[in-house]
């Protein structure tokens, strides 16, 4: 090794060495450490957002991105090959819940690769689902990700049915969900975003992705927010800051109230978004 290269070996050890030796004592710390890695170039700026995004992962819980009851794609028990083939060509996933006669109680999961292994014995056999499911992972609103995400990869689930505090289904997750919230949106050429753009849970709160176009904001929400300066809600809501907002800080305009749900060091991912009430009293 040259001398030269033995200089920059021990320069990147020294500097590295020197922000350990600060032991940060908070999270807020922890980031200084870290931005100032990035300003040292021992972090890329991809890694330091990645990382950032770890953190407030551990913050957050399963209620905040969610796919709601009303959203879910789910086939009935008593449904049949011919019934069920058109859901999953349409849909294009791979696990989809199982439902009972009351449409309340999700009884297991289908996967299409197993349901596909009856094809050649559709004709003969009658399909009974119930041999078919897998059980159903269950688990409330209000766990939080980073131990979802740890109990997705123990129990090798891919999917998880969310519970209220009645033990009624509200939704479900999946581990790319999560997975979303630290690497960013997870893509492949079948997707279409602006289907994804925002969802409307059982409380009247809306989580919206702050990439969502304002002309689809407009149109949902039936607003009429200028996008003369921005083009996306995110950048509206910046805008209106005036400072990128950490996780949970909450802006008003107009009737609606926005929450940050997720961001990072340079931009706004997530918002919760609450439409108030224009009322006033006599």
């Amino acid at each position: 090794m040259s001398d030269d290269s033995n200089t920059k070996h021990r320069s990147w050890l020294e500097r590295f060495n020197d922000l350990l030796s600060r032991e940060p004592k908070d999270r807020a710390q922890l980031m200084e450490v870290l931005r100032d890695a990035e300003g040292r170039d021992l972090l890329s700026a991809e890694m330091l957002s990645m990382i950032e995004s770890v953190l407030q992962v551990s913050e957050m819980q399963v209620r905040e991105i969610m796919i709601p009851k009303s959203q879910m794609i789910v086939i009935e028990r008593d449904s049949q090959f011919d019934t069920i083939l058109p859901i999953m060509i349409e849909s294009e996933h791979s696990r989809f819940p199982v439902i009972d006669s009351t449409g309340n109680d999700v009884i297991g999961i289908l996967l299409a690769k197993d349901l596909l292994k009856y094809y050649a014995y559709r004709e003969s056999k009658e399909l009974d689902i119930s041999d078919l499911l897998r059980p159903a992972m269950f688990v409330p609103q209000s766990k939080r990700l980073d131990i979802l995400l740890h109990e997705f990869r123990i129990n090798r689930n891919h999917m998880a049915i969310v519970i209220d505090e009645y033990g009624h289904v509200a939704g479900l997750v999946t581990i790319e969900d999560v997975l979303e919230q630290i690497v960013g949106e997870i893509e492949d050429e079948y997707d279409i975003d602006e289907d994804d753009y925002i969802k409307k849970h059982t409380d009247g709160i809306y989580t919206v992705k702050a990439a969502t176009p304002i002309d689809d904001f407009n149109e949902y929400f039936n607003t009429e927010f200028s996008d003369e300066e921005f083009d996306t809600i995110g950048g509206l809501i910046l805008q209106g800051f005036g400072h990128l907002p950490k996780r949970g800080e909450t802006l008003k305009i107009e009737n609606f109230r926005f929450k940050v749900l997720h961001s990072d060091n340079r931009r706004i991912h997530l918002l919760e978004v609450k439409q108030e009430s224009t009322m006033t009293n006599p």
